[in-house]
């Protein structure tokens, strides 16, 4: 929606101010019309949406003197709002001298479970096209429908309804009459938020060094509508550097709104504090943090059904009073503001997080919501898109994350589990499972001695079978079974067909096999394309973090073109506060038996001489623990904290808080790198005097790194530092960006392997670390 400020239409004395409202169709029928429960999350995957392709395969059988993509347009003024609602009909269909309003839902559910009154927001929307067409043209009828197109059919299912044009005005005015107290909120927040921007401040008394320069660097890269990459070392304060002039530009007009997306939970809590300062300067921002399901889900188990949680039932009928409450009474939605009013107006407390996305002026959430195509905010239309920026923190990790969001996997127990499930109960579940679990053992009588196989292609017949899974499986959830095994099955087929429609030169097909067990993976190599298009419709992207080194890799790997802005931020902190020491010690996997023990000396030396607070960065758990035992026997009265495999928040939080300054004798961390604590974590002054890193951080030799350097070498690119080095050392240089946070603080890192005397790894440190001292 858009809001601008305009005269009442009425002429005379005592003028009134008119708040003009843009909503597209669609946005005005889904606030109105939302009714029933969540079910599982099954709803999100078996929603009616819009298949382009279908719509035109749809469109291609109109007769000639029919209509389809046809723009329509009404204003309609009710309580001092002029509302201005548009959108594009599917199809606008001519029959002898009638009209007929064509609306395409194309879906994954089984036609025999869709109904007439299955989803009064489609109707509605339908409605409002009609009555914008009869008002344009004035005509006195016409006709309504919905046709229902099933995705991997094709099968057609349409419900028609004539109506005239005093139903359809009432029917309009009702939406309005809804949707107004809604408007006119938003409306009025608007112009208290813009307001509070114009006299806002920057935050604090002074610009740090390099701040100011990439501040003006986003201003201009949203201003522009452009893409930018920053690298900015840690400490000069990239949060705020980045959301300051994000919401200036919102408050001159360039933006209606702002993702702030991170990776890691740290990040997100700096975000929130950035708006936090701006908020204690007079900010007045909508600001929703979404924090994940599981962590919030008020049952513990996640499982969204009437069945199971009362806060899922009957969602959609409290779900508007929560916002307007909300809306009405709060500007940082934060984890805890949001859980108190879904506990208030009894709705899940991710579901309404997902819902205030919508009316937010700024939204702090995961790589996954723009990015991955299994969660992505779909309802945000390109119309909004084009008016909201991007702030991607810790970009580099967005490399390694987009990979994972665009591959997928399907494995073969469990297809032979609920071929066993269902042999009985569902022939048809049985019978597809079958056909999919008949191509695993296929896969497996292919293997011979070898553990990999590799597909030049997608295997036609296999996601054939998957998607003839899907509708079996769906029957049986629409029927209310929730079996973990079959959801999550189902939802993984889901996934695999999803990727398989974006499979490309820059995947690749592999099976491995292990005894009896077969995973078969889309792989991607190559993300690039991908983030790019997921980026692509919003106003600008900015990319920034303290190690997007090589930045060109980096530009490379995140989607960049030519005409992208690239902003390099020198550190602002003197070479003089950090010492750096080079032990030339072979840490490769071939030797790291025998480095164990000069490691340990290496550690006890340093640890005694100069007492303090340490942090220690391992490539691997089983490294770390070789090195750990023999740590305890050589210093068992030294205070020695350890980074463990799936640790809470709670206790994340108890190791971070271990690292207290002026403490008496040394405390030693022992984590690994690319973990929780290798980056996002600030440990100010003497609460951190010292790190150690030990290898280079090149991820361990396997079947994906090799074919990621496969893949690059081919392009004419160094495969072995696309897929080993720069990923690597990035690890390192996050590790050691946790010493110095500030002007004031001081420390030592010791970087520990011989590879840091070769050429190659030195020139990918930062300048101030390269004046280093060899140790022998």
């Amino acid at each position: 929606m858009y809001y601008n400020e305009t005269k009442n239409l009425d002429d005379g004395p005592g003028v009134r101010m008119n708040y003009e409202i843009k909503i597209p169709v669609r946005a005005l029928a889904e606030y109105v019309f939302k009714s029933g429960s969540i079910e599982s999350g099954f709803r999100t995957a078996t929603s009616f949406t819009e298949g382009s392709r279908i719509h035109r395969e749809i469109q291609k059988s109109y007769n000639e003197a029919d209509l389809s993509e046809v723009f329509l347009k009404a204003e309609v003024v009710y309580d001092d709002i002029r509302f201005i609602i548009e959108g594009r009909c599917d199809g606008l269909l001519q029959s002898g001298d009638r009209m007929k309003i064509d609306e395409i839902k194309s879906t994954s559910i089984d036609l025999d479970y869709i109904e007439e009154h299955s989803n009064p927001a489609h109707w509605a929307q339908a409605e409002c096209y009609g009555y914008m067409y009869l008002q344009e043209n004035e005509l006195e009828q016409i006709d309504i429908q919905l046709t229902y197109i099933h995705k991997s059919t094709g099968e057609k299912k349409q419900f028609v309804r004539t109506k005239a044009r005093r139903e359809l005005e009432d029917s309009m005015m009702y939406m309005i009459a809804e949707f107004a107290p809604y408007a006119r909120l938003r409306f009025e927040q608007e112009l208290r938020r813009n307001a509070s921007i114009k006299d806002m401040p920057f935050p604090f008394k002074q610009y740090r060094k390099g701040q100011r320069q990439l501040a003006g660097s986003v201003y201009k890269t949203i201003q522009e509508s452009k893409t930018l990459y920053a690298s900015a070392p840690t400490g000069i304060g990239k949060t705020i550097s980045t959301i300051f002039p994000s919401v200036k530009a919102i408050g001159e007009g360039h933006l209606q709104k702002l993702f702030y997306l991170t990776a890691k939970t740290t990040t997100r809590q700096t975000g929130e504090e950035a708006f936090r300062l701006m908020a204690d300067c007079g900010l007045r921002m909508k600001v929703v943090t979404i924090t994940a399901k599981d962590k919030v889900c008020f049952t513990g188990e996640g499982k969204c059904s009437k069945d199971y949680c009362e806060f899922a039932d009957g969602y959609y009928d409290r779900i508007n009073e929560a916002v307007l409450d909300i809306l009405s009474n709060e500007d940082a939605l934060d984890r805890k503001c949001v859980e108190a009013y879904a506990l208030k107006h009894k709705v899940c407390p991710f579901e309404f997080s997902l819902d205030l996305v919508y009316a937010a002026d700024a939204v702090i959430c995961d790589y996954n919501y723009i990015f991955d195509p299994k969660v992505s905010l779909k309802r945000l239309f390109d119309e909004q898109k084009r008016q909201t920026a991007l702030l991607v923190d810790e970009a580099h990790n967005l490399v390694d994350r987009g990979r994972e969001m665009y591959s997928s996997s399907l494995e073969k127990a469990p297809f032979l589990q609920l071929k066993r499930d269902f042999k009985v109960r569902n022939p048809a579940i049985y019978k597809s499972v079958k056909v999919l679990n008949d191509h695993f053992i296929n896969i497996r009588k292919q293997s011979d001695s070898s553990k990999s196989i590799f597909f030049d292609e997608p295997v036609t017949e296999f996601n054939a079978a998957v998607s003839d899974f899907i509708q079996h499986a769906e029957i049986e959830l629409l029927k209310g079974n929730h079996e973990e095994l079959l959801l999550e099955t189902y939802f993984a087929c889901q996934n695999w067909l999803r990727i398989a429609k974006l499979f490309d030169e820059r995947y690749i097909l592999y099976a491995e096999v292990q005894k009896n067990e077969v995973k078969l993976k889309q792989f991607c190599l190559d993300p690039s394309h991908l983030i790019r298009q997921a980026g692509k419709h919003f106003k600008a992207r900015i990319f920034f973090s303290a190690t997007l080194s090589p930045i060109n890799y980096f530009k490379d790997m995140l989607g960049g073109e030519d005409g992208d802005y690239i902003a390099y931020i020198p550190s602002p902190f003197s070479e003089h506060q950090t010492d750096v020491i080079v032990q030339p010690l072979s840490t490769k996997f071939k030797d790291r038996e025998i480095s164990i023990k000069p490691i340990v000396r290496s550690l006890t030396d340093m640890v005694r001489t100069n007492p303090g607070n340490f942090l220690v960065f391992f490539p691997s758990y089983q490294y770390l623990h070789s090195v750990l035992e023999e740590w305890h026997i050589a210093n068992e009265e030294i205070p020695t904290i350890v980074q463990r495999t799936g640790m809470t928040e709670a206790e994340r939080d108890e190791f971070l808080q271990s690292f207290q300054p002026d403490i008496e004798g040394s405390l030693v961390g022992f984590a690994v790198l690319g973990g929780v604590f290798s980056e996002g974590v600030d440990l100010k002054g003497d609460r951190l005097n010292g790190v150690i890193v030990i290898g280079v951080g090149l991820p361990q030799i396997g079947l994906e790194r090799d074919l990621i350097k496969k893949h690059f070498s081919s392009a004419g690119k160094n495969g072995f530092d696309y897929a080993y080095v720069f990923p690597g050392m990035n690890k390192v240089l996050q590790a050691g960006g946790r010493l110095i946070r500030s002007e004031n603080d001081r420390g030592t890192i010791l970087l520990i392997d011989d590879r840091y005397l070769q050429r190659k790894y030195q020139a990918l440190l930062p300048d101030k670390w390269r004046n280093f001292t060899i140790q022998n």
